[in-house]
Parts: C-alpha cells; structure tokens; sequence
C-alpha cells in the first residue's frame, strides 16, 4: 500500500556554492549598500574638515590684518588714491604726456594742497586742542540749565528710596594736549605721508605694467581676455567712485565752511576740513560732526537755540547730500545696504581704528564690484547691495 502525500519528502530549495554565480548576485547590493555608506561617511568627514579649514583660514587671515596695520593701511589708502588718479594719467599719456611725468606733476600739485591745508589749518586746531580742557569746563554752566530737570528727577528718586542725596564729586580733567606732543608725533605722520606718497607715484607709473604681466601669466587667451575686461571695468568703475566720492565730500565741507562762516563760527575751514573727512564714513561721519558743531556752537554762542543753529544747518545739508545728490550722482551700481555699511564698519573699525572706518566703505564697493563679475560669487554682490 501506498504512504501518503504528506510523508514524502519536501524538496529542499537549491544552496548555492560559495564562489557560484547566484551567491555572487545575492551579496552584490549588499556590497554596494556598505560602500555608499562609507563613501557618505568620508565626504562628512571631508566637509567637517574644510569647514574647520576654512574657519581656521579666516582666523589666521583676520589676525594677520590686524598685526599688519601699519603695513597694510598705507598700501590699501595708496591703491585707493592710486585707482582714483588713474584717469588723469591715463589721458595724460594719451596725450603723448610720459606716465611719469603726468605722475610726478600730479603728485606735486597733491603734495602742495596738503602742505597748504596742513599749514592753514594746524595753528587753529593746535588752538582748540590747547584750550580742549578749559573750554569743556565753560561748557557745564551753558548747558546746566539742560540738566536741572535730570538732576531733580534724581533726587526726588533717591528720596523715594530712602537714600541721602550725594554731590557729585569733580573730578580734575585728564584731556590735555601740548605743542611736544604733536612735535613728537611729527615724524611718523610724515614717514606716513612721504610712504603714501611713493606707493601711490608707483602704482600711477607702473600700474599698467603690473597688470600686463598678470596677464601674460594667463593659461589661455579667452581667459586673458575676460580677465582684461574685468580688471579694466573694475578700475573704471571705482576710479569714478572714489572721484565722485571724493568731490562731493569736498562740496559738502565747502558748503559746511560757508555755513559756518555765516553763522560767524570761529576757524570755519577747520571744521569744514573735518566734515569733509568724516563724510568719508557713511552715517557715523555726519553723526560726529553734528556733534561736534553742537558742541562748538555751545561754546560760542550764548543762547541754547543760536548754539544749535548750526548742528541743525548741517544736519540739514547732509540730509539732502545722502538722500538726493549722492544717489542721483552715483545710481543705484554702488549702492550699498545699510546694514550691510554697519556691519563692515565695525569689523574695519575694530581691526584698524580710525583709519579702517574710512577705508571701509571705499574697500566694500570694491568688493561688491568684483563679486559682481566673478562667477560663483554673484550671491554675495547681492546681499550688500541695496
């Protein structure tokens, strides 16, 4: 008799050898899966590295910025004034005018402006420095009356608190300025001045030059060529940046001049040299110098609204010369964003004083220039822009 269905033997499914066709294919997504998971392992340690890399890059290029100041701040001020007298020379030596003696002319008529404004304005403002201290003491009686209802409000609070009212003690002012100390500063503000002065003489005479050797080093001529057409827009550009900039910050200290002038406000060449220097720094610039106006205002003038009559005035001018003439003159291509000026003048501030506020903004247009034309970097153009 037959045994039934259920006791004859299952089949057994087929094993594969191990070096068989089939044991390959089975252990072959495997292989991969483990591969891709390697490889997505390395490129995150890769990109945590070259982001560490580049961080300690930034770090080592900051500090060396700000231990290289007295190096870097001459060369970066001579480029600027270098780029803003290039079209002078340029059209000098189309002119058949030698590049050298175009910069060498050049060069003399700058060199005896500033001696003629240094000697004007040093005895005035050798005067304000000398009588700093004396006048900031004749400056608290003027402006008591403005403080009377601080000084109440104080004590009623003290008062209220149970404390006992406290005079403030006057303590001896520390601002003191002497002829030996300008005498003794003399030497490095001309070593400056003479350094500024042949890097800027170089840079007119053998700028060209400079860049015909960087472009002879180019791998390829289409390259040679787009790098020609960026560098010489980029020049064009900032040099009728820097000259439009610069004329209007003279228009403005003449019109501060006259102002003051009018107003019959002592040495008003000084403070309109001032005002045409610290326009130089957008927003904190006109900040300052209303300040300042306010206070010499206050020292010269008796009642509170004639002292603030010319802090006003300027206000005003700078007003209608940062809203209206400056963006009608410039156009909406150097346009920068506020935040962004704010940002970059604190970094600039921080690392090199006074001088990095001025350099500042000249520095970011420069940068947003040549990241408008650079490929890959078009983003950042975008963001400091207006």
């Amino acid at each position: 008799m037959n045994e039934p269905a259920s006791s004859l033997p299952t089949p057994l499914a087929p094993t594969a050898a191990p070096g068989s066709a089939v044991s390959t294919l089975v252990t072959q997504p495997r292989r991969k899966t483990r591969s891709s998971r390697s490889t997505r392992r390395i490129s995150r340690h890769l990109q945590a590295i070259r982001i560490s890399l580049t961080g300690m890059i930034l770090l080592a290029l900051v500090y060396t910025i700000a231990i290289g100041k007295s190096l870097l701040v001459p060369l970066v001020l001579a480029g600027f004034i270098g780029l803003a007298l290039n079209p002078i020379v340029a059209t000098a030596a189309r002119w058949r005018v030698p590049r050298w003696l175009a910069a060498v002319t050049l060069m003399m008529l700058l060199m005896a402006g500033l001696v003629t404004a240094a000697v004007t304005l040093s005895q005035p403002a050798l005067n304000w420095f000398h009588e700093a201290p004396t006048a900031l003491r004749s400056l608290a009686p003027k402006i008591k009356p403005l403080t009377q209802q601080i000084e109440a409000a104080s004590r009623a609070t003290q008062s209220l608190a149970g404390g006992v009212p406290t005079r403030a003690v006057q303590q001896p002012s520390m601002l003191a300025f002497t002829a030996w100390d300008v005498v003794s500063t003399a030497p490095k503000i001309v070593a400056s001045v003479l350094t500024v002065a042949l890097l800027v003489f170089f840079f007119l005479v053998y700028g060209d030059e400079i860049l015909r050797r960087a472009v002879e080093i180019s791998p390829t001529f289409a390259y040679k060529r787009h790098t020609v057409s960026i560098v010489r827009s980029i020049q064009v550009e900032v040099s009728s940046y820097l000259l439009l900039t610069a004329a209007i910050n003279v228009t403005l200290g003449l019109a501060t001049a006259g102002m003051l002038y009018v107003y019959d406000v002592p040495d008003p060449l000084l403070w309109g040299c001032f005002a045409t220097v610290a326009n130089f720094i957008p927003y904190v610039g006109a900040i300052t110098t209303t300040t300042v106006l306010a206070v010499v205002g206050t020292l010269h003038f008796q009642q509170v609204g004639t002292a603030l009559l010319p802090a006003i005035t300027f206000a005003g001018i700078t007003a209608v010369e940062g809203n209206l003439i400056t963006p009608m003159l410039q156009g909406r291509r150097s346009r920068l964003s506020p935040v962004a000026i704010l940002l970059w003048l604190l970094i600039w501030g921080w690392l090199w004083g006074i001088p990095g506020a001025i350099l500042a903004v000249p520095m970011l247009t420069c940068v947003k220039l040549i990241t408008a034309r650079l490929r890959g970097w078009e983003w950042f153009a975008h963001i400091i822009s207006r």
